[in-house]
């Protein structure tokens, strides 16, 4: 080991855009990736940042949602995962939806061709002594290493539980009942507006539906696991049980989509499906992640019209996700405080959203860098999305209450002297915008020429 080398134990979304960062600013990088020798229950394949459960990077507004805003930055810092979603970008409205198979081989191929990494096909079980480390191993910490940061941090792991929405091949969907439309038509060009497929209920088809899901068998938690489910990714299930207009008022409203096969009939209710791969031969439901058995799975969702005779691709699934109680156990370098030599990135931090995640091995990445070369960073702006996002996690959250975090407005300092409420929302936003942009441009000005 010399002294320019990086270690990144894990090489989702956060571990490759660490590597990238740390690689482009001239230190040798070793990403230890125990996939495919060691698969977990999500993954798919032995490719670096493989997406396993949406194909969405969500909104790509810069100037009025904050992880378009995070898009933004990102960007503006030449990440390795935004270059890839452009790159390999689908139809989707005013979201960033991305093949998902293309995505993560390209991902993979950068990162494979670069001249300062490598990547070694190894699982790291205990935390190293000595050396410069980022963990990045997301929601799907192994059981060995999950067991060895329990151990040095004193504390319980916690957890909540991840569900994964099912990808149906799209040649199998009725299009005498189902449509292609985005909601409210969003988008500047005809397949953008044209993005999704969309599946109509009447009321009794709707009331049906619930009671068949709220029936149907559902995958058993072992023991010792408890059901904390984060808000932004609840299995439908669970919605259902919290009322019965509970899903018509989240993934299933139906408003801003006409049927041309009824235009005069407003359904009760509508699923929508996103393209899910380049040659729109796969779409995956879209807020439907699930806890229900494959069978039940099956029959619940060809109870919805136009997938009567859906094939599936990929059933649902839900899985356990761990995360560090980052406010208590790291410093605002993303630093385990009992090792600093240790920094930890994406899901893991307790950030939520594969964007959020990927802004934090960024960060991270840069971080390490700056360290090893003998400099020091200025403190990134809490006025930026990344900002925020950071100071939330190392310290601005209530750590007896800490749980994973979208980014968000509400992360941000107010901008003085606006109309609150939503009346004045988007003058807000906008503000909270172009704020963040100049800061952020001048803290990678500053970070430059600090390196």
């Amino acid at each position: 080991m010399t002294d320019r080398t990086l270690h990144i134990v894990g090489g989702g979304l956060a571990g490759s855009e660490a590597a990238w960062q740390a690689a482009q600013a001239g230190l040798n990088v070793v990403i230890h990736e125990m996939r495919p020798k060691v698969g977990t229950f999500a993954h798919q394949t032995g490719k670096l940042a493989e997406m396993v459960c949406s194909n969405s990077f969500r909104s790509d507004d810069s100037e009025q949602n904050a992880v378009g805003l995070l898009h933004w930055e990102m960007r503006a810092a030449g990440g390795l995962i935004m270059e890839m979603a452009d790159a390999y970008r689908l139809p989707a409205g005013g979201a960033l939806a991305v093949d998902r198979e293309g995505f993560s081989q390209g991902v993979t191929d950068r990162l494979r061709q670069h001249p300062n990494i490598s990547v070694e096909p190894s699982e790291i079980t205990s935390l190293p002594e000595d050396g410069h480390w980022i963990i990045a191993t997301g929601p799907l910490t192994s059981d060995a290493l999950g067991a060895a940061i329990r151990a040095e941090t004193g504390s319980q792991a916690l957890a909540f539980f991840d569900a994964i929405a099912p990808i149906v091949h799209a040649d199998s969907v009725d299009l005498s009942k189902a449509w292609f439309q985005s909601r409210y038509d969003k988008g500047d060009t005809e397949a953008e507006r044209t993005a999704y497929l969309n599946c109509p209920m009447d009321r009794a088809q709707y009331e049906a539906f619930i009671d068949a899901l709220l029936a149907a068998e559902k995958t058993e938690f072992h023991e010792g696991e408890t059901a904390g489910y984060f808000d932004g990714c609840l299995p439908i299930e669970v919605m259902a049980e919290r009322g019965r207009e509970t899903l018509r008022h989240g993934p299933m409203k139906p408003v801003g989509l006409t049927n041309p096969h009824a235009p005069d009939v407003k359904p009760y209710a509508v699923v929508q499906l996103r393209r899910d791969n380049k040659l729109g031969t796969l779409y995956n439901i879209v807020g439907f992640q699930t806890k229900m058995k494959y069978g039940a799975q099956k029959s619940v969702f060809t109870m919805i019209p136009g997938l009567e005779n859906a094939r599936f691709a990929r059933l649902g699934g839900i899985h356990r996700n761990t995360f560090l109680n980052s406010p208590t156990l790291l410093d605002d370098q993303l630093r385990l405080r009992a090792k600093p030599h240790i920094r930890f990135a994406g899901q893991i931090t307790g950030v939520e959203g594969y964007v959020e995640s990927a802004a934090m091995g960024l960060l991270a990445g840069r971080l390490a860098a700056a360290q090893i070369m003998g400099k020091t960073l200025p403190a990134v702006p809490d006025t930026t999305a990344t900002g925020a996002l950071v100071t939330h996690i190392t310290g601005g959250a209530e750590a007896k209450t800490f749980q994973p975090m979208n980014v968000n407005f509400g992360l941000f300092p107010p901008v003085t002297g606006l109309k609150g409420g939503r009346r004045g929302r988007r003058d807000r936003y906008k503000a909270y915008t172009d704020r963040a942009k100049a800061d952020w441009a001048a803290w990678l000005d500053a970070e430059a020429s600090g390196l």
